[in-house]
């Protein structure tokens, strides 16, 4: 295993305080990052890539000289979804296509994490386009394993300690699957919650900025700098400890693979017997449908999206990503603006449900089972397509192990621009599942 235990909050106060010295982190992580990455190959290259970041660190150090000053992310070294446009790196998204046509001006995530006093540690490696079209990025859990799909680079960067915070996307399960596969805590907020200017675009209706961390306070601290419009949580710590728990029953959960719905399982009974309550509610009857809404919509998107560079660079593209333009583009405009509208009556439906219910959160697998074998497939998204269509918030949770070793995971699903009440619920369970970190299920 390459993994490393590197939490976010715990990194970001010792740094902030002088107990940890910016300079000797740097070099540590020179050290790490140069042994690991031969094997792991999370990073687009960069040549000088500590002298950089030592030169930042230098004026970091002169800009904010006492612990008082210095902000919440003081040198935190972050690693950055090469879908993000980032000063000083070309924009490359996995393709072999021109980085002058891709290449832009950062956005208001990257500004949030630098004003912060965050160092970009680089731009990690992406599918092509963040579709299906895989990197070299291996599972820092078993190199023989892929890491998912397709913030591949940021997940396997944060499980391998190269950096504590790390930048993904999600237009389908992107940031929630690798973050399973990878062992780690991934958050997609509801949409929009991160905008996405400065962000080489999916699909415009379903893409989602997301975060990695190791850590449930550290996503909190860093959620609450990049995401619009932050409160403090309506949730007291007394109801953080309770939170009613929502199973979607039926056929979205059969999509799970036996290992994932034993795994599944064990989880449910651990929750159980620490006293969290547990609702099964059926819902999804028409889950397919939603699938097939869901995937022709992103289709149609992307292929506006890439129309003049596909008229003009279509050889250039990967065969899997090709096929989903050409798809695409024979979506109707009246089919596009039913799934559309579906989009919002998902969301709907599912907010009203929550309500009727009395539920909390959501609860389900993050993916139908472990992170494959092999690097010719990031996994199945299945698991993660409905609430990324409804644009509800969603956390990854490390949950335990699978009897091969790898990491298995559990999704909590918040309400629509609830995410503040998310990640204060998942804090307190995060502290609970760390009683199976070395467990295997079942």
């Amino acid at each position: 295993m390459l993994i490393s235990s590197e939490r976010l909050e715990e990194t970001a106060e010792r740094l902030r305080l002088g107990s940890k010295a910016l300079d000797t982190y740097l070099q540590y992580k020179a050290r790490e990052i140069a042994l690991k990455e031969i094997n792991i190959r999370a990073l687009l290259p960069e040549k000088f890539r500590f002298k950089r970041l030592q030169q930042q660190a230098d004026s970091l150090k002169k800009k904010y000289p006492t612990a008082e000053e210095r902000p919440d992310l003081y040198g935190i070294l972050v690693g950055v979804k090469d879908l993000f446009h980032l000063e000083g790196f070309p924009t490359r998204a996995g393709s072999r296509l021109p980085s002058e046509l891709l290449t832009g001006e950062e956005g208001k995530v990257i500004a949030d994490l630098k004003n912060a006093g965050a160092l970009m540690l680089g731009k990690t490696v992406t599918t092509e386009f963040a579709y299906f079209a895989p990197g070299p990025t291996r599972n820092p859990h078993n190199p023989d394993h892929t890491p998912g799909g397709s913030s591949s680079g940021s997940a396997a960067a944060v499980a391998a300690g190269y950096c504590p915070l790390a930048l993904g996307t999600q237009t389908i399960g992107s940031v929630i699957r690798p973050a399973a596969f990878c062992g780690i805590v991934g958050f997609k907020p509801s949409f929009a919650r991160i905008p996405s200017e400065g962000m080489l675009l999916f699909s415009p209706s379903a893409d989602h900025a997301g975060l990695f961390t190791q850590d449930m306070a550290g996503m909190r601290r860093a959620a609450r700098l990049v995401c619009q419009n932050w409160r403090e949580s309506e949730v007291s710590p007394e109801e953080a400890a309770s939170p009613a728990l929502g199973i979607p029953v039926g056929p979205y959960l059969k999509q799970t693979s036996y290992q994932g719905k034993e795994a599944f399982s064990s989880q449910l009974k651990f929750l159980s017997r620490r006293g969290y309550e547990l609702k099964e509610v059926e819902i999804f009857a028409d889950i397919m449908e939603i699938n097939r809404s869901h995937n022709r919509l992103i289709a149609r998107e992307f292929a506006e999206t890439h129309f003049s560079w596909y008229q003009k660079y279509g050889d250039s593209y990967r065969q899997t990503t090709a096929e989903l333009i050409e798809t695409g583009k024979q979506i109707s405009d009246k089919t596009y603006q039913q799934d559309r509208s579906q989009q919002n009556q998902l969301r709907s439906e599912l907010q009203v449900i929550m309500k009727a219910e009395k539920i909390d959160l959501w609860i389900s697998p993050p993916a139908p089972g472990p992170a494959p074998e092999g690097l010719e497939s990031t996994g199945d998204p299945v698991m993660n397509l409905p609430w990324t269509n409804a644009g509800l918030p969603a956390v990854n949770l490390p949950a335990g192990k699978f009897n091969n070793g790898l990491p298995a995971g559990l999704q909590l699903v918040g309400n629509f621009a609830g995410d503040e009440e998310l990640l204060a619920w998942s804090d307190r369970l995060f502290q609970d599942l760390e009683e199976l970190e070395n467990t295997t299920l079942p």
